[in-house]
């Protein structure tokens, strides 16, 4: 049965071939087979691309196993979630971070200081949101395995200069990622071909908007805007609009706070559980321990339920500020 890939496969399978790094043959591998049509004709074809990403991702870890060093742009996501700050040269992505979490990102009035990702812990009431500041983009050389950790982020601060033409920054830093199959949720419906396609929430990040006297250009920048693109002005240097930031994007990426509790015992306040909206009283308790998960006989809920000490079933829909006693 033949395989009637189509078009889209042979691009990736091209990048794949001029791909020089694990990591970014992988990257390219994984789109081939999101790409492939699920047909027997496949079927082997499907098999071989999962032995080759197999066989890279087992040579990956025998290198870390004798001590090299691994690429910097491999960022373990931590916290509540990950959120890549990208953006042309200056507009402040750096002072961002630096202002924002724990990190020290090289920041100067200058353009290219950064030339290699730094992550940073963003803490927001009681979790953490990981935040990772990165290079430039810039339509001469774009390094492939920044598209892939952009592509691999939950939520994207897509950051323009308020004072420095930001819908032309705007437009030439979607363009660019949508030219490499990123693009910004909201526009997935306007998006025709899809497969092989990251769609990822966005947020622009107005920067510079120091105080009142900036208003204006904020104004003249939502008059220009095209679109229904959600924006938010900011300032790194006076801080204007952080806190306000920070609680955007605890609602924007979909999260949950549970609290777990010992039976007999108070419940912890300090330290969450975080989950995705929608999960399950099974989803927690396998968050708490990988046992729990088979051995769950029954819960109880404190918070969002019809009273408190509830006892509520595996498949119960838990909600921000529940407190969750598990019975083994």
């Amino acid at each position: 049965m033949p395989a009637n890939l189509p078009p889209d496969y042979f691009e990736a399978e091209k990048r794949y071939r001029a791909a020089k790094t694990p990591t970014e043959k992988i990257a390219c591998l994984e789109e081939m087979l999101t790409i492939m049509p699920k047909h027997k004709g496949t079927d082997k074809l499907r098999a071989g691309l999962r032995k080759r990403i197999s066989k890279l991702k087992s040579a990956s870890q025998t290198k870390k196993s004798v001590g090299k060093r691994d690429s910097a742009f491999q960022i373990d996501k931590e916290g509540a979630g990950q959120v890549v700050l990208v953006g042309p040269a200056n507009v402040g992505k750096s002072a961002l971070v630096a202002t924002l979490t724990n990190a020290t990102p090289e920041v100067a009035d200058f353009p290219l200081t950064t030339w290699k990702p730094t992550p940073g812990m963003m803490p927001v009431e009681n979790i953490q949101i990981q935040l990772v500041d990165t290079p430039p983009l810039n339509r001469d050389y774009v390094e492939p395995e920044l598209l892939a950790l952009i592509r691999r982020s939950d939520f994207i601060l897509l950051v323009v200069d308020l004072h420095t033409d930001p819908i032309q920054q705007l437009e030439d830093t979607v363009a660019l990622l949508q030219e490499h199959r990123i693009v910004p949720s909201h526009l997935q419906d306007l998006t025709n071909e899809q497969r092989g396609f990251a769609f990822i929430p966005f947020l622009v990040l107005a920067n510079k908007n120091d105080d009142e006297t900036t208003d204006e250009n904020l104004e003249i920048f939502r008059e220009l805007l095209e679109g229904d693109w959600p924006l938010l002005s900011v300032s790194a240097n006076t801080g204007r609009n952080l806190e306000l930031l920070k609680q955007t994007l605890v609602a924007q990426l979909n999260i949950i706070r549970v609290y777990s509790k010992a039976p007999g015992k108070e419940p912890d306040l300090t330290s969450p559980f975080v989950l995705k909206k929608g999960s399950t009283v099974a989803e927690f308790a396998g968050k708490v321990h990988k046992d729990f998960v088979e051995k769950l006989k029954i819960a109880k809920v404190w918070g969002n339920a019809v009273y408190d000490g509830q006892m509520v079933q595996r498949d119960h829909i838990l909600e921000d500020g529940d407190v969750v006693e598990l019975h083994i």
